[in-house]
């Protein structure tokens, strides 16, 4: 009476075991799993011991070079190395866990599933001891083995893919019978009661036998008379939390525009002077160049760098150096029309872009600004810091549609302006 209650059950999961069991699939998944894990650890094991002789047949040029600091000859030692079949990267590092040089086989947007490494020590033998020097890795991956064990994992393939496209064929048909046509007729019926608007209808499937389907049409049909029941209430708070929501989403809107201005302005300033930063400088700084050329109007570019300001950092301190570029840049601010763009592109280098400027007009106000930097004394705990600042000036040229090429003349005007003593202006 057993067996055929088992050939015959009553109920859906007996039906899915007698399928399960019929075709072995845990016994089929288990040993392909174990036959490809063993293939591949095997050789993995043969690529590590090549790996190991490699490194110590290299690991003496390796060691001279790094001895000797010739680091040309370890790298050419390196790139001829990961040209190695087996071979997909190198790493060389110092004795303070600092990777000296590493090179790959591979695209670092490509890398491979797995790699694993070899590893020793490079030394110097100096009077009879050893010096260490760092430590050689030799990496290798999946793909190094995979190429290698490809015939075996095709053959294992092959059998897998007959195992499973057997299970497959015999799971789909005691789906399909069991399963799968019962849930067709459930799901028929329940899309009929979703596009009912009162959910009046109700779940009767045909043919059904006492198990866990007929279990759930119970379950939903008692499930859909609560429904009803309740859909009229939630009608009735969906007006109520619909209004609360539009309020909640008007305020989170206002508050996000509010925090977006903000970011905006910090994406576009610099942190310690407000002014714009060097990306922002130059956007704008562009759009006015080509504003300027097509009025046929003439700007002028002012590239400003603090002498010797690294001698301020270094003698008052990185806090007393944050306040003269503040003060540098209050003081040209002062000096400057609302039209004209002031923005620091460098750690103490600063630039004008002058709108409606000729050279001239350029000029002066540049010498106006180094006159009232070289006479300002600035106070700081107590200690009087002054300094000075060197410029150069280059105004556009018809056909000049790149704020750039402003940019490296009035580049190298500061450098002119530099090598003649520093502060002064160069046009």
């Amino acid at each position: 009476m057993i067996f055929p209650s088992f050939l015959r059950p009553d109920n859906l999961s007996r039906k899915m075991m007698l399928v399960i069991f019929s075709i072995y699939l845990f016994v089929t998944c288990l040993i392909t799993s174990l036959q490809f894990l063993t293939e591949y650890y095997r050789t993995q094991d043969s690529i590590l011991n090549e790996l190991k002789q490699l490194e110590e047949t290299v690991r003496e040029p390796i060691s001279t070079s790094l001895w000797q600091y010739n680091y040309n000859q370890l790298d050419a030692l390196l790139t001829g190395l990961v040209k190695m079949t087996i071979i997909e990267g190198i790493d060389v590092i110092d004795t303070d866990a600092n990777t000296l040089m590493s090179k790959q086989s591979y695209n670092p947007d490509s890398k491979p599933l797995s790699l694993f490494y070899a590893e020793s020590d490079a030394y110097w033998t100096l009077n009879g001891e050893k010096v260490a020097l760092g430590t050689i890795k030799l990496y290798s991956s999946s793909e190094v083995v995979l190429d290698r064990v490809l015939f075996g994992f095709f053959l294992i393939a092959i059998t897998a893919i007959i195992k499973l496209s057997i299970l497959f064929w015999l799971s789909a048909w005691a789906f399909d019978r069991y399963l799968a046509s019962p849930l067709k007729e459930l799901m028929t019926q329940v899309n009929e009661v979703q596009s009912s608007p009162t959910i009046s209808k109700r779940i009767s499937l045909e043919n059904i036998q006492h198990n866990e389907l007929g279990q759930l049409q119970d379950h939903m049909n008692t499930m859909l008379s609560v429904m009803q029941a309740d859909r009229q209430q939630l009608l009735e708070d969906e007006q109520t939390k619909r209004s609360s929501l539009e309020d909640a989403v008007a305020k989170r809107t206002e508050a996000l525009q509010i925090l977006n201005e903000k970011l905006e302005d910090l994406a576009t300033r610099d942190s310690l002077t407000g002014i714009l930063n060097r990306g922002s400088f130059f956007e704008r700084s562009q759009h006015l160049l080509a504003l300027s050329q097509r009025q046929q109007s003439t700007a002028s570019f002012v590239l400003m760098d603090l002498d010797h300001f690294k001698v301020i950092n270094d003698t008052y301190g990185h806090f007393a150096g944050d306040k003269v570029l503040i003060h540098f840049t209050q003081t040209i601010q002062s000096l400057l029309r609302q039209s004209d763009l002031i923005g620091r592109v460098g750690g103490e280098e600063f630039a004008l872009f002058l709108p409606d400027t000729a050279p001239d007009d350029a000029f002066q106000l540049a010498e106006r600004i180094r006159m009232t930097i070289s006479n300002a004394a600035l106070n700081v705990d107590g200690r009087i810091i002054t300094y000075t600042v060197s410029a150069g000036i280059e105004s556009s040229r018809s056909g000049d549609d790149s704020i750039d090429a402003l940019f490296k003349r009035a580049d190298s005007k500061l450098y002119g302006a530099k090598d003649k003593g520093r502060d002064r202006v160069e046009k």
